[in-house]
């Protein structure tokens, strides 16, 4: 499903979009700031009538009925809205946004088997990707699938940790990969994600980056799933691998954090039993010629999202406005790339597409993080948009 192939914006939309039901917010020129909307038909419906943010609408209760019967004006149509990404279109009435707002973004990490063996990797070589290579061949032959085949926190599990102290391969990554503990950690600030068609970024003085593409649930205060969607989670790979404790610095960045391009609401027809075995495809384009094309399926997940959820929120942590979980990435792209031998980073001008026929298609383009546009429309701006339009 590559950009030259595709002849509408239908293409970016779940294979059953007529049946779906699909949140998400856009910028409004005329209003001067976000506006939730419904995929109607063709069509985007405002819903601020409802609630003046997606994440007060998914706090309601009957949520879905609300949504489903709900009529508001047409505020644009999708055939113009997604003709063209929001790097190639200027002065757009209307453009994608991230599909959440006041929500706090979090993220899982080393849930796979694929994301275990590389943050491993990334740790022994100290974040060099030429050492990356002789390292993982190494570590194939010590883990094999062991860890695809674990289940976190068991007896098994124990005993596996137990070997590998003993054989000196064991590893702060392993802890959370088969450990009774998850991962969980904040990507990103509130309101700072990018959306379908915007540019995602990478720092200037990382020399080995990745996408990471993931299944993100979208969760209301009270820990319940109630949507899910797509994301990348941007990673600079020789910085956490220098230190974890620069987890942060590779994480975090401008335009770093990409969700899109809507939401997918939970409903009778549409249950987690179809998020537990949802595929899911990376796509790189680059302007040297590089290609690279892969599906992975969330079957392969070491723990249940629902048990992630828990880790995330409970009695020792809330979240009044709710929270995206970005539940680990699928993949980890080790092809060589160039003629220096270095496993797969990006180059400016990737174009990465993750799609689900669940969920649609993601659609970014990379850029340095200090030429992406800069993240200016915080909380402060959106309170005081709200309030203008009355809706305070």
């Amino acid at each position: 499903m590559q950009r030259d192939q595709r002849k509408s914006y239908k293409d970016f939309l779940p294979l059953d979009a007529d049946r779906a039901l699909l949140l998400g917010r856009v910028w409004s020129a005329r209003e001067e700031g976000p506006v939730p909307v419904l995929v109607q038909g063709d069509a985007l419906m405002d819903v601020s009538a409802i609630a003046a943010t997606v994440s007060q609408i998914l706090e309601l209760e009957n949520v879905v009925e609300r949504l489903r019967n709900h009529r508001g004006p047409i505020i644009a149509q999708l055939e113009d809205v997604m003709n063209a990404p929001s790097w190639d279109a200027e002065d757009q009435e209307v453009k994608l946004l991230a599909p959440v707002d006041l929500q706090c973004i979090k993220a899982c990490g080393v849930t796979f088997a694929v994301s275990a063996k590389e943050r491993i990797i990334e740790e022994q070589a100290k974040g060099d990707p030429i050492a990356a290579t002789r390292i993982r061949a190494e570590l194939e032959i010590a883990f094999g699938d062991a860890l695809s085949r674990v289940k976190p926190g068991t007896k098994e599990a124990e005993d596996i940790k137990a070997r590998l102290i003993e054989q000196g391969l064991w590893s702060q990554y392993l802890e959370v990969a088969i450990g009774p503990d998850a991962e969980v950690f904040t990507k990103a600030p509130t309101l700072s994600a990018v959306g379908w068609g915007d540019l995602v970024g990478i720092r200037q003085d990382s020399s080995w980056t990745n996408p990471e593409p993931e299944v993100v649930l979208i969760c209301n205060s009270r820990a319940k799933i109630v949507g899910v969607t797509l994301g990348n989670d941007v990673n600079l790979r020789d910085f956490e691998g220098r230190s974890a404790l620069l987890l942060g610095k590779g994480k975090d960045n401008n335009a770093s954090a990409s969700m899109g391009p809507f939401i997918r609401l939970l409903d009778d027809s549409f249950t987690m039993d179809r998020v537990r075995t949802a595929e899911v495809s990376l796509a790189i384009s680059g302007a040297d010629g590089f290609s690279l094309r892969s599906t992975n399926s969330m079957t392969l997940i070491s723990r249940a999202p629902e048990d992630l959820v828990t880790q995330t929120c409970g009695a020792d942590h809330q979240y009044p406005d709710g929270f995206t979980l970005y539940l680990g990435s699928l993949f980890a792209p080790v092809q060589v790339r160039g003629h220096e031998g270095k496993n797969f980073t990006h180059h400016l001008g990737d174009i990465v597409e993750i799609y689900s026929p669940d969920f649609g298609c993601l659609l970014n383009k990379v850029a340095y993080t200090s030429e992406a546009p800069p993240w200016t429309f915080g909380l402060a701006e959106l309170m005081r948009n709200l309030a203008k339009r009355g809706l305070l």
